[in-house]
């Protein structure tokens, strides 16, 4: 963790823990639990190639499949972001890891292609009520250098993003489809440890338990653009996450097990670029590492899918890397901007813009794919960072502000 973080004792319920920093614990808890649900929500691209050839499926079905897990899991969120705000129960954290674990380890179970997608769709549900509570409370008493505690916490989600892929691609390879359900148990483990610890984190959500328009008026335009912003980088982001496997596979030939360890790498350089971005930009800015985030993936992006072999990876890693910059800073300037609202504007950044680019894309690059070629649908992607970088140059310029060691 980075070692500038300036944290405040908060409030607890239950038991005191003099000897700790009392804003480390929710960073720390929630940042595990972040990992958890994540690792789950990568799973689909994997078992996808399975799944494809045990149900029979065509890419414009497995991109349907691709977006009701979306749907459920982050188009969703902006209501359990309001229930959370609303209701303040610890149980939209506490239960996620075992919900999500049980139905998308599952899905090797599902007796048809419509029990698969109300499987899929359950085990969305468990990720989307995860992110609003933990994202407006994992920082909670951290006072300086907050994009770089989120960074914590972001990274710890996309690292578990990055090695779902490898953890069901050994579970698979190694025991096949139907064994795929012993890949549950971290996910129940970790909802067992946050239940016994639940009543040490803080109390969910410090808004008045309704949502108000007013303080959303004040701020409509800077947070129409930051939404704009990780819709267009999300369609990048998510949209390869579901396709590099079949893509690596059917387009460049590699083994699908060798295609999961490439699509873990990526996701593992992405969880080091959104560390990496929130800790820049507590020293360069917010603006600035948006926009460079933006124009600098493109040329690299375009490498791998322009090239072969060891170059061709290396520009989808770092690509991956430079694009996932933004994935704390966007978060943080929301909530700055709108504080009275955490859980929801959270949401609204992490999970809404995130699903309505993957309902929109993934079944449209399944179906490109169909009418023209996977090469064809993928390459079209490079546009959407291409158009975030002229709007993010919309985003105002910050004022000079002191630098924090």
């Amino acid at each position: 963790m980075a070692s500038g973080f300036k944290v405040e004792p908060l409030p607890r319920s239950g038991a005191a823990l003099p000897r700790y920093p009392a804003a480390l614990l929710p960073l720390l808890f929630f940042s595990l639990g972040h990992f958890c649900v994540d690792l789950y929500s990568s799973a689909l691209g994997v078992l996808q190639p399975l799944l494809l050839e045990k149900f029979g499926m065509n890419f414009t079905q497995a991109g349907l499949l691709g977006g009701v897990l979306v749907f459920a899991s982050s188009v969703m969120q902006p209501a359990y972001g309001y229930l959370s705000d609303r209701l303040r129960s610890r149980l939209f954290t506490v239960l996620a890891p075992a919900v999500a674990g049980v139905f998308i380890s599952g899905l090797g179970w599902a007796p048809s292609y419509t029990g698969l997608l109300f499987m899929v769709a359950l085990g969305g549900t468990g990720i989307a009520a995860f992110h609003p509570q933990a994202a407006a409370n994992a920082t909670a008493g951290v006072r300086r250098n907050r994009s770089g505690a989120m960074a914590v916490f972001v990274s710890a989600g996309t690292l578990g993003f990055a090695l779902g892929p490898t953890l069901f691609s050994l579970v698979t390879t190694r025991w096949g489809l139907d064994r795929a359900p012993w890949a549950a148990i971290p996910g129940l483990v970790v909802t067992a440890l946050m239940f016994s610890f639940a009543s040490r984190l803080p109390a969910p959500s410090q808004s008045q338990g309704r949502f108000e328009w007013a303080p959303l008026r004040r701020v409509w335009k800077p947070l129409l653009i930051l939404y704009l912003l990780v819709f267009l980088r999300s369609i990048v982001q998510i949209t390869f996450a579901q396709f590099l496997p079949l893509y690596l596979n059917l387009q460049r030939g590699y083994r699908l097990d060798t295609a999961s360890y490439i699509v873990s790498c990526y996701l593992v350089a992405g969880a080091v670029g959104g560390f990496a971005g929130g800790n820049l930009a507590d020293r360069f800015g917010e603006r600035f590492i948006i926009v460079l985030s933006m124009i600098g993936s493109i040329p690299f992006l375009a490498l791998f899918l322009f090239s072969k072999g060891p170059l061709s990876i290396a520009g989808l890693l770092i690509g991956g890397l430079i694009l996932l910059f933004t994935i704390p800073v966007n978060v943080v300037m929301a909530q700055e901007l709108l504080p009275s609202q955490a859980g929801t504007v959270s949401a609204l950044m992490m999970g809404f813009a995130w699903g309505m680019a993957g309902v929109m894309f993934i079944p449209l690059v399944g179906w490109i794919s169909d009418a023209l070629s996977l090469q064809h649908a993928m390459a079209g992607l490079i546009a959407a960072p291409a158009a975030g970088f002229l709007l993010a140059l919309q985003l105002p310029k910050p004022a000079k502000r002191p630098t924090h060691a």
